[in-house]
């Protein structure tokens, strides 16, 4: 993860430099490393013959501020670009290829545009995630890659961008969030499943906490996917660290995931 920070400093154009991580013997959570050193030489070396072509995967480790509370949470640090070989790298995330992605992203981004101008009083919770964040691109919202972002109603033909809140910045732009008789307006929660994990909740969005999601509400939450990152994902884990809450989704048994333009899928939802 120092390492996808320090390419981050040095532009967009090192960010695409394709990273392949050696396991030193400790468990390594993100999918940029491969199964064994071995498996690395081989990965490497096929790259190198031109054999491989790159895919983003999701940099992960151990969040050390709540593990020294002895806390054991793998959270997302960034995103990198690694050889794409299911057989000998790890894949924190199913591995999305650059070349197939980029129209069902401007497929997805349409979907939400059109939500946007239909509903001129929704705000939209922006969860974490590259795939959200590339969708933030194509209809004019510079979103952060870790946080969670939220679009207020349009105002005079303009949205507001509330960046990168925090959890109790979340409830006081949700909870202000009503019309004149105080009945709450609508709200729609974008997530992205964190690919061959599966966690739809519970892993790089932990300011989605329980009382921000009870505002939100299930029926306001809707996933978000490129059909390949669905690939092999058969449910969605969702962990809200409220034992009642997580029942409450369970109970459900499918959520909706945005898969294409005006194209959904009900995915079952799965105890993490």
């Amino acid at each position: 993860r120092d390492i996808v920070k320090a390419l981050e400093h040095l532009g967009d154009d090192a960010q695409e430099i394709p990273l392949v991580g050696v396991p030193g013997g400790v468990k390594m959570h993100s999918g940029c490393f491969a199964t064994t050193p071995k498996a690395a030489a081989e990965v490497v070396l096929a790259f190198i013959l031109g054999d491989l072509r790159c895919a983003i995967t999701e940099v992960m480790d151990l969040d050390e501020d709540v593990y020294q509370q002895g806390v054991w949470k793998v959270r997302m640090y960034g995103e990198a670009w690694t050889p794409s070989s299911p057989r000998f790298m790890q894949g924190a995330k199913e591995q999305v290829e650059r070349s197939s992605e980029v129209e069902t992203i401007e497929g997805l981004a349409h979907h939400v545009q059109t939500l946007l101008e239909d509903q001129p009083d929704l705000m939209v919770v922006w969860g974490s995630g590259g795939t959200l964040r590339r969708i933030g691109e194509h209809v004019d919202v510079e979103l952060t890659l870790l946080g969670i972002d939220v679009q207020g109603p349009e105002i005079n033909g303009i949205r507001t961008l509330h960046s990168d809140l925090n959890e109790q910045q979340l409830i006081e732009v949700l909870s202000g969030h009503v019309n004149e008789e105080g009945a709450s307006r609508p709200t729609l929660l974008l997530l992205s499943p964190m690919g061959g994990q599966g966690f739809l909740i519970g892993r790089g969005n932990l300011q989605l906490s329980p009382n921000v999601l009870r505002i939100v509400g299930f029926d306001n939450i809707l996933g978000v996917a490129t059909p390949s990152k669905l690939i092999g994902l058969s449910a969605v884990r969702i962990d809200t660290g409220d034992p009642q809450l997580d029942e409450k989704f369970h109970a459900k048994r499918f959520i909706k995931i945005l898969q294409g333009f005006r194209t959904t899928r009900l995915i079952r939802i799965e105890e993490a």
